[in-house]
Order: structure tokens, then sequence, then C-alpha cells
């Protein structure tokens, strides 16, 4: 298996999404909401407000009985298994190289502690580049001091 399966929940919207032609990005101006943070509600890894599973499910054609379904709490995360699909696995190969060198140069700049993912922004721009299109990810979170007791 590379990925985990699918919800039912994803596919719907997924399909929706297609046959209106919408992009991440026109549902971030039609929700509210950064284009990464929908894509990760529509893999069940975020949750929505009552407001904003009314604005993407209007924006989808799709039925207001789904927004118990986005406002419920997530399941998050992929699992225990290295994942397969190859887009994934390179970032987790790049944790594999880089996660102690960075964990290094995070604690010689802040100190003992670690990078929020709940207090977290992540964002996704393609820049051009004549040499080939370039791929840039933008990880933002708080730092959280590790406390003494």
């Amino acid at each position: 298996m590379s990925l985990p399966e699918i919800p039912a929940l994803t596919e719907k919207l997924l399909a929706a999404k297609k046959a209106k032609g919408l992009s991440f990005a026109d549902l971030e101006t039609i929700v509210g909401r950064d284009e990464v943070w929908l894509a990760a509600l529509f893999y069940r890894q975020a949750s929505a407000s009552e407001d904003e599973a009314s604005k993407l499910l209007t924006a989808l054609g799709l039925s207001s009985d789904l927004a118990s379904e986005l406002t419920g709490f997530p399941s998050k995360g992929l699992g225990p298994v290295v994942p397969t699909d190859p887009l994934i696995y390179r970032f987790y190969e790049i944790i594999q190289v880089y996660g102690l060198p960075m964990k290094e140069i995070i604690h010689e700049k802040f100190g003992d502690g670690i990078m929020s993912a709940i207090d977290f922004t992540l964002d996704i721009e393609k820049v051009e580049d004549p040499k080939g299109d370039r791929v840039k990810v933008t990880l933002d979170g708080k730092f959280l001091s590790y406390k003494k007791w």
C-alpha cells in the first residue's frame, strides 16, 4: 500500500473540485483559508468551522449534510509506515538527511526546544527558473522551549 486509504469524504470533495474546475487557490479566495490548510481539510487532517464548511460545500455544489464530517475531529497522520508515494517519500528523505542538522541549528539559534506543528503555517510556491521550475516550501512554526520543573 503506497498511501493510506482515502476517506469517502475526500473522494467526494476532490471529485467536486475537479468537476467545478477549481484549484485550492480558488477555494482559498472563496473560503478565506490558505490553500494548504484547505487541502489538509480535504484529506481530514484539519477541522472546519461551520462557516468554513458551508462556504466550501456551497462552492463545490455539495450537500450541506457533509458539514458535520468537515467540522468533526480529524484523524491526523499518514500512519506508522514509511511512505512509498515518491513525492511524499522525498519529504521523508529530506528529514532523514537534514533532520539532525536542522535540529542542531535550531538549538544553536533558539535553545532547547521544538518547532510547533500546531502554531504553524505551511506555504508552497512555484518559482519559475529557466533551468527547471522549483518548488519552494516554507515551514513556519512557533518555537516552544522545553520547560524545567
